[in-house]
């Protein structure tokens, strides 16, 4: 039986309940919506059946294929207070050893109402 609701929300494209397990939703890089995997997977059929550009199924637009073009999105998406986007900037500079850096992003995000950002602060 799927749940009524979760925390994360619902998928925007098939409205969903997300999963708990964040392995199981993927993050768009470049608008920083959560989708559920069956979407993103639906995306990615279309696009390799149709031959199209991989874009973000929610926003339409061309994803980014470097991780410096998708550093450069969530810097975007950080600047346009995007609590998403500084929550994962927040672990990606955890993993780098920045720990100074890491807490002020998830931070900024738990101001901002970011639910995980509070956990990895308590």
């Amino acid at each position: 039986k799927q749940p009524d609701s979760s925390y994360l929300g619902d998928c925007p494209i098939c409205m969903l309940p997300l999963q708990l397990e964040l392995e199981k939703n993927t993050l768009t890089a470049c608008c920083s919506k959560l989708l559920c995997n069956g979407c993103a997977h639906a995306n990615y059929l279309r696009v390799e059946e149709d031959g199209f550009k991989y874009t973000c199924p929610f926003c339409r637009e061309v994803s980014p294929t470097t991780k410096e073009d998708c550093d450069k999105q969530r810097m975007k998406r950080i600047d346009a207070n995007d609590p998403v986007a500084m929550r994962r900037e927040g672990v990606d500079q955890s993993m780098n050893g920045d720990y100074i850096s890491a807490f002020e992003y998830y931070t900024r995000a738990a101001e901002l109402g970011h639910v995980e950002a509070h956990y990895k602060l308590a």
